[in-house]
Formats: C-alpha cells, sequence, structure tokens
C-alpha cells in the first residue's frame, strides 16, 4: 500500500490542489489585481494604480474600525481564552455530570452567528431598556460590551473543548511525582499544566484572534454599526464599502480594504503562532 501510494501520489494530490487553485489561488489573484482597479463588473476592471490604496489608508471609518477591532480582539481573546481554560480545569477535576456540562456549554457554538445577533440584540436591548440605558445602537460602548459578551458565549464552550483535550493528553506521572514532591495546586498549574498544554493555547489563541479580527456577521446583526460606524468592524466597514454605496470606485476602494485586511490577519496570526509556539515544551 505504501509503494502504491508513493508511486501514484498525483492521482490523489491533484484534486485537492485543483480544488485549492479554483477555490482560493486564483479568486486571491484576481482580488489582489482588482484592488488596483475600478470596477462594478470583473470583466470590466479599469486599472488606476495606488488610489483604492491611497482612499483605505485615509478612509477615517476605516482607521476607527480597525481600531475598534484591534482592542476588541484583544479583549475577547483573553476572555475567552481565560474562561474556556477555567472551564476546562473544573471539567477535568472529577466534578460530577462533567459531560451534560460539556454538552451544554458546547451547545452555543453550534447556533448561527446571525441568528445569536439577533437573539442577543433583543435580550440586550431589554436589560438596557430595563436600566434606562441607551439601546445597543446608540451607544457605542453598550455596541462593544453586547460584542463581548455574545462572542464569549458563543467561543468559550469551542475553545474548552481543546483545553479538555489537552490537560487529559498530560501523563498523570507528572501531576503524582509533583505531589509527592510537596507541590501546590497552584505550583502544578503553572509548572506542569499550562506548560503541557501549550499547544492547546496556540491553537485557542489563534481561533480566538482569526475569529475576532474576522468577525462579521454578529456584528451585522447585534448593532449593524450603529451609531455612525462607531461599532462598525473591519469586516462590516469592507462589507459596506462595496456593497452599500454606488459607482466603480467604490468596488475598488473595497477590494484594497479587504486585501489589506487579509494581510493584517496574515500577520497577526503568524506572530503570534511564533510566540507560542516557542513556549511549548516536548512530553
Amino acid at each position: 500500500m505504501e509503494k502504491a501510494v508513493r508511486k501514484y501520489w498525483p492521482v490523489f494530490v491533484l484534486p485537492t490542489a485543483a480544488a485549492f487553485c479554483v477555490g482560493f489561488l486564483y479568486p486571491f489573484i484576481q482580488g489582489l489585481y482588482l484592488s488596483f482597479c475600478s470596477f462594478i463588473t470583473i470583466d470590466r476592471a479599469k486599472f488606476n494604480g495606488l488610489q483604492n490604496y491611497k482612499y483605505a489608508l485615509t478612509d477615517a471609518t476605516f482607521l476607527h474600525a480597525f481600531w475598534f477591532t484591534a482592542l476588541f480582539t484583544i479583549v475577547v481573546t483573553i476572555l475567552i481564552n481565560v474562561g474556556a481554560f477555567a472551564l476546562a480545569l473544573a471539567l477535568t477535576s472529577k466534578l460530577k455530570a462533567s459531560n451534560l456540562f460539556r454538552t451544554i456549554f458546547f451547545m452555543p457554538n453550534l447556533i448561527g452567528g446571525i441568528v445569536l445577533g439577533y437573539i442577543w440584540q433583543i435580550l440586550l436591548n431589554g436589560a438596557l431598556t430595563l436600566l434606562e440605558k441607551p439601546l445597543l445602537a446608540l451607544d457605542e460602548k453598550y455596541g462593544f460590551i453586547g460584542l463581548l459578551i455574545l462572542m464569549c458565549w458563543q467561543q468559550i464552550g469551542y475553545m474548552m473543548i481543546i483545553y479538555i483535550a489537552g490537560l487529559q493528553s498530560i501523563p498523570d506521572d507528572y501531576i503524582e511525582a509533583a505531589k509527592i514532591d510537596g507541590a501546590t495546586e497552584g505550583q502544578i498549574l503553572w509548572k506542569i499544566k499550562i506548560p503541557n498544554v501549550m499547544p492547546s493555547i496556540t491553537i485557542c489563541m489563534f481561533l480566538s484572534l482569526t475569529n475576532g479580527f474576522k468577525l462579521f456577521d454578529q456584528n451585522l446583526a447585534l448593532t449593524g454599526g450603529e451609531p455612525a460606524h462607531a461599532s462598525e468592524m473591519l469586516a462590516l466597514n469592507i462589507y459596506s464599502t462595496f456593497y452599500a454605496r454606488s459607482g466603480p470606485q467604490w468596488k475598488g476602494y473595497g477590494q484594497a480594504k479587504a486585501v489589506l485586511f487579509c494581510i493584517l490577519v496574515i500577520i497577526i496570526s503568524m506572530i503570534q503562532l511564533k510566540a507560542t509556539k516557542s513556549k511549548e515544551v516536548q512530553q
């Protein structure tokens, strides 16, 4: 079987390679070219150089969306990973009905982002009304907090499962030896569990960062970028530029923003992966 696979490996690779080229590589290259054009349809694109990028880098709404998204991503990444790791510790400590709790905490991740956004919009606006506070779409601060609550509620259970798998992979001998040597629970956590669960931390940090930066449907459903684009994140800003305005120049502006957005996410993800993988230990 191994010899056959080595001999006929192109047969196995070709379908995946073809799908990658058709579904990602060709659209990406075409999108990169269109970011230097003004167009309404892609077959009638007119090259206009760096004009689209000049607009994108000086657009106040795009710059505000970047800082809003960056702050949101930092805060939500910390909250999600701390919350998920705490739940994973609790549910791997011989807690009764732990499987039931795992299922309950994971279930919000199965609901679509648009549905979650509208559900939490109703809940949070109702709570703010009772407290005589401005609605989500009337105050940027409450929109930011609402997005944090929604994302944490949706993502913590998913990350919890990854952390549970990481904690369960730690050899029992490590913890037993530490207890025999007189290590406290805090020392076991910081010196044994966290270093050995770093691969799971790497994965969860990567997912949290990319999900935070790419957030779109929840932002659209919960606040719609209101008030006056103040709670608008990068993905929604790109969508609004590309689709919500008429004229060939706006398509090019939106495409340039999308390319900048893609580069930004790739750079940040690579930095995070390198930083966390360097702290991983071999069991």
